[in-house]
């Protein structure tokens, strides 16, 4: 249960990547890095981003503490399972 998942660390990357989202911007307003300019994305796409941050947000709370407890049970899994089918029935 300690191993870092991809989708946990995509989470981290999204994250990340949101909080620089202005720096990324004015660095590719510069001048000299105008043919990178197709790679920013637009609000839309930022609005997505951070509506799927915040969908994976409870997800990635119970991963960790999952990850924290030296007693996993099938009984724990099974709660965890259920908690997050919940989460995303309510989203969609």
């Amino acid at each position: 249960m300690d191993v870092k998942t991809g989708w946990s660390l995509t989470l981290e990357w999204l994250e990340r990547a949101y909080r620089s989202r202005q720096l990324t911007g004015k660095w590719l307003t510069h001048p000299e890095c105008s043919d990178h300019w197709p790679l920013f994305i637009t609000l839309d796409t930022w609005t997505i981003v951070k509506d799927d941050m915040e969908n994976l947000a409870p997800i990635w709370n119970w991963a960790l503490w999952m990850s924290k407890r030296h007693t996993v049970t099938v009984h724990h899994s099974i709660i965890v399972i259920n908690v997050m089918f919940d989460h995303m029935d309510g989203i969609l």
